[in-house]
């Protein structure tokens, strides 16, 4: 029975289990030009367009494939040869930087099926390393600018927003929380099979707990990199506003690993009131003791702004000075302008939202930037968004933009917009939580017919335990080998025309 059988297999007895499939992908160069240099067999450093990484046996195993030469993509015209660069960009979103001890996880849904999925995942305790490894691929691209597009961290905690700080601006990373060590459901001793353990489990990687609980260094991003909020930044398990309770259970050393039989949670309730309900009557199951932790305290949404918007290392102070209660902002990077949205709703739900006065101000800065070459960025597409087609409808309405790019989905995926004028491109961008581990480059080139925007997926280097965690996203029952998250070719690696309008 190969590893892949044997995690699969694991999973399904509470899911069911899917074909493996498609392709992981490793990218790194400026531009399309390509790096050439630094390919290791280990799959680190290389660019999408020069190799890949496929599993063309199906057997769980990744190895090198051919490159993915960018895509022409003409459905909105203005196909002419790219010429000079106005400016490069990396994204990286969906991280999901997670406390993998923290007593106020969800992770027993899995076991209840869709649409409960994937709130446990059989690589969650790399997730400092995976980001890390990420940081990396995109410092060799060496863009202008890197925009992270939201769900940085799990769960608005404390402990996740410092370790993924740490990573993404430079410096020391202890990954641990409570005592010393690993204490959670991943542990040899813990009889469910839910979980895979590590140390026992095909694909067996003895150790891998405890290599995961040490400190670290990360290099930072070495390009000035932007924020936008996602809904797990500022929402308990990117659901239910924070509060005392919730706070309660997650600096407490009680973990639910199983809820009572015929307690199940329905979709579509008021989910601040059902959880609130649930912890008030002790959220009845079982349960495993973690040591506490006060880090673990959820952060409030204007604490989360606070951090993100005037860290140390941040290139400018972001976001509305006087109010601090969204973060929406406009910054340069070489010739092009970008916009960055807000799209949380505080009251709750990964559904995203705008309130009128983010509308106001996206018409304002649209005005202003009417005819430069222009890219915005959020953390929900815009079309799943409440207000959204009126910010579409504005953006139809302005000339020089090119496109707007999300994360949310984990899927990457590249649509035409047509419009009146023009159109432009709305841009979706895959995980590094899930299989393929993927950022995403981005290259605004002019031509004679208006702009190019080059796009290729980037993939961690693989090293130490980032590849370890790429292997097991690759097999995850839940992940996104077989919900196709890697998109189709010509949603990766796309030279995108935008005509002039």
């Amino acid at each position: 029975m190969s590893a892949a059988d044997t995690l699969a297999g694991r999973s399904a007895r509470c899911l069911g289990a899917a074909s493996l499939a498609l392709v992981t992908v490793i990218a790194f160069s400026s531009c399309g030009d390509g790096d050439g240099g630094g390919r290791a067999a280990t799959g680190a450093a290389s660019s999408t367009l020069e190799a890949t990484l496929v599993d063309p046996d199906g057997d769980g195993a990744l190895e090198h494939g051919p490159g993915e030469p960018l895509v022409d993509r003409t459905e909105l015209g203005g196909a002419a040869e790219p010429r000079e660069t106005l400016a490069t960009f990396a994204q990286i979103t969906d991280a999901h930087v997670r406390d993998e001890e923290a007593p106020a996880r969800v992770l027993f849904l899995d076991r209840l099926g869709p649409p409960f999925s994937s709130t446990f995942r059989p690589h969650e305790a790399l997730s400092t390393q995976v980001l890390a490894a990420a940081v990396r691929s995109v410092n060799r691209l060496a863009p202008d600018a890197t925009v992270v597009t939201g769900d940085i961290v799990d769960s608005a905690q404390q402990a996740e927003l410092e370790q993924a700080l740490a990573v993404l601006d430079g410096g020391a990373v202890d990954p641990d929380t409570g005592a010393p060590g690993y204490d959670g459901v991943q542990a040899a001793d813990q009889p469910d099979a839910l979980f895979y353990r590590p140390d026992l489990d095909a694909p067996r990687h003895p150790g891998m707990l405890e290599d995961a609980a040490r400190p670290f260094r990360s290099s930072g991003l070495h390009a000035p990199w932007y924020p936008a909020l996602g809904n797990h930044d500022l929402l308990a398990q990117g659901e239910t506003p924070p509060t005392d309770r919730i706070d309660a259970v997650a600096t407490g050393t009680r973990m639910v690993v199983g809820l009572d039989p015929g307690l199940r949670p329905q979709p579509g309730l008021d989910t601040a009131r059902v959880v609130d309900e649930l912890l008030a009557a002790g959220v009845p199951g079982r349960s495993i003791e973690v040591p506490a932790d006060a880090r673990r305290r959820h952060l409030r949404p204007e604490e989360v702004i606070a951090r993100l918007a005037q860290r140390d290392r941040a290139p400018e102070p972001l976001g509305d000075a006087g109010t601090r209660t969204r973060l929406h902002y406009g910054f340069d990077a070489g010739a092009v302008r970008a916009l960055v949205l807000d799209t949380v709703d505080r009251r709750g739900g990964s559904r995203g939202f705008l309130d009128a006065a983010q509308l106001r101000w996206l018409r304002a800065e649209l005005r202003a930037a009417r005819g430069r070459p222009l890219l915005v960025f959020s953390h929900n597409p815009l079309d799943d968004t409440v207000r959204g087609e009126a910010a579409l409808a504005a953006l139809d309405a302005t000339p020089g933009v090119i496109a707007v790019v999300a994360g949310n989905s984990h899927r990457n995926s590249i649509r035409p917009r047509a419009t009146t004028r023009s159109g432009y491109w709305q841009i979706g961008t895959s995980s590094l939580a899930d299989h393929p581990q993927q950022a995403r480059a981005l290259c605004v080139r002019r031509t004679a017919a208006g702009y190019a925007l080059e796009t290729w997926m980037l993939d961690h280097d693989g090293r130490g335990l980032a590849g370890t965690a790429r292997e097991l996203a690759f097999l995850d029952a839940q992940g996104g080998r077989p919900e196709g998250f890697a998109g189709a070719r010509e949603d990766r690696n796309a030279r995108l025309f935008v005509p002039r309008d």
